[in-house]
């Protein structure tokens, strides 16, 4: 796996030790040697990863980390401090400001390649996301990306260990300090069981059950797709590199030593919570402007966008299974006055309006979407003429039956018709286009002869 790592360290020997070791294993690599350069070259180069020295003049590594951290430009690229300290209070002050990992000097090779190929994954990830969004943003869209406050971390944590007590500490320190909830299971039956039924935001597994072997249950739950997005964090042996890297590389996010160190503990769950949270508010932001850019964002239908690649699709099973397809035009009479005497507020109060009766007299294999100002379009699959007209009939009948309520001072309602041109697909070179022109055709003829009414198409006619 391939990735561009940046090494920051004022000490050019170590530079060049961690240079050579990366280099061997083909990573890409720059360097800096002080703070404020990690932080120019971040922006400028955008890393896959950062491997970042804490002891440095003019700037130490935890100043640079939080400045990292706090800019969107760089915020989303991993970070490991890789320095002599060893103190709880300095890995815990390293994840506080937002350190991916803590290294102690010399680190040890088979720990240090496991967390860069882990957190090169995470990298590739939120990358995708992020380009994902990006394009959003570029057709309009608020960016994903925001703050992330301690006060928006929620979730659960699974905590897996056959240790009674050790467990219900563990459960009370996550809940005391995050304040989320905390599920115990002590077997890999129970662990499977309530990964099956209940998402878990961190899965924190004892390496050494005495059941089971963690390592593989670590697999066994990070391949289940009920936990693809959970964050699993390993509790090892203190200094079990071997264990350490095979869980990394089994899919692990994070790991903890033991004897577990509260804070640390507490600070390595934050930071997991943090990435998810970032993570979900990415994938949340794509999935509402795909939504956005296929729906009428007035009236919650789906827009021309959609409908057009969707009416393709369903001629062309329809062509390949025999079956009948209608689509059905529908244009509001006399909008254009309804706008001019009332006002456009009063005109999106009649087209709201006017989709939700829709919406409720179509069947749900229907689909109903806004294609012009006042002109929406019904597409039936499955359904022969008789059926269409009378779908027609009965939406034309809905709209006519019942005034609609506006808000105006001179008028609380109007009378509002539709005209409907309905068409079938009659040969089997139909397209989108073309049918609905045949449909147009027909709703020209439904206005033309006195409007609120339904007109079917001849060629449908003779079909």
């Amino acid at each position: 796996m391939s990735a561009r790592i940046l090494v920051v360290d004022d000490i050019l020997p170590n530079v060049k030790l961690l240079e050579a070791k990366l280099m061997s294993e083909y990573y890409s690599v720059l360097t800096a040697s002080n703070g404020f350069e990690a932080i120019e070259v971040a922006r400028a180069e955008q890393p896959d990863l950062i491997l970042l020295d804490v002891m440095m003049p003019k700037m130490d590594g935890f100043e640079a980390c939080k400045r990292l951290k706090s800019d969107p430009m760089t915020a989303h690229i991993p970070v490991v401090m890789v320095t002599a300290l060893d103190q709880p209070t300095d890995r815990v002050r390293g994840l506080e400001v937002g350190a991916d990992d803590f290294l102690t000097k010399p680190a040890n090779d088979l720990a240090l390649f496991a967390r860069v190929r882990s957190l090169v994954r995470v990298k590739m990830m939120i990358d995708e996301l992020r380009l994902r969004d990006e394009t959003c943003r570029e057709l309009g869209f608020e960016s994903g990306y925001a703050d992330i406050s301690d006060d928006m971390l929620k979730g659960r944590v699974l905590i897996v260990d056959d240790r009674p007590n050790a467990a219900r500490a563990l459960a009370t320190t996550i809940s005391g300090r995050l304040g989320i909830e905390c599920d115990i299971v002590d077997n890999r039956d129970d662990s499977i069981a309530h990964v099956r039924k209940q998402m878990s935001e961190i899965i924190l597994i004892n390496s050494s059950l005495e059941s089971y072997d963690g390592l593989r249950l670590c697999s066994e739950i990070r391949s289940h797709p009920d936990a693809r997005q959970s964050a699993i964090v390993l509790m090892v042996d203190h200094n079990d590199f071997k264990t350490i890297s095979a869980s990394l590389d089994l899919g692990a996010n994070d790991y903890v030593m033991r004897p577990v160190d509260d804070n640390e503990l507490v600070a390595r769950c934050r930071s997991q919570l943090r990435r998810l949270c970032y993570a979900d508010r990415l994938r949340d932001n794509v999935h509402n402007s795909l939504k956005l850019s296929v729906t009428d964002e007035l009236t919650g239908l789906y827009n021309r966008r959609y409908a057009m690649p969707h009416l393709k699709a369903l001629i062309e099973r329809a062509q390949v299974d025999g079956h009948d397809l209608a689509v059905a035009l529908l244009d509001i009479d006399s909008f254009k006055a309804v706008n001019d005497t009332y006002g456009h507020a009063v005109g999106d109060e009649v087209l709201k309006e006017f989709a939700a009766r829709l919406r409720v007299n179509l069947r749900g294999m229907d689909m109903t979407a806004r294609i012009g100002g006042e002109e929406f379009l019904g597409i039936m699959p499955e359904t022969d003429l008789a059926g269409a007209a009378i779908v027609a009939e009965r939406l034309r009948a809905t709209i006519a039956a019942k005034p609609f309520k506006i808000t105006h001072p001179e008028k609380d309602e109007l009378d509002i018709t539709v005209s409907i041109g309905v068409a079938m697909m009659s040969f089997t070179q139909m397209t989108p286009d073309s049918m609905l022109q045949v449909a147009d055709e027909a709703l020209y003829r439904s206005k033309r002869e006195g409007r609120n009414r339904v007109t079917l198409a001849p060629s449908s006619v003779a079909a």
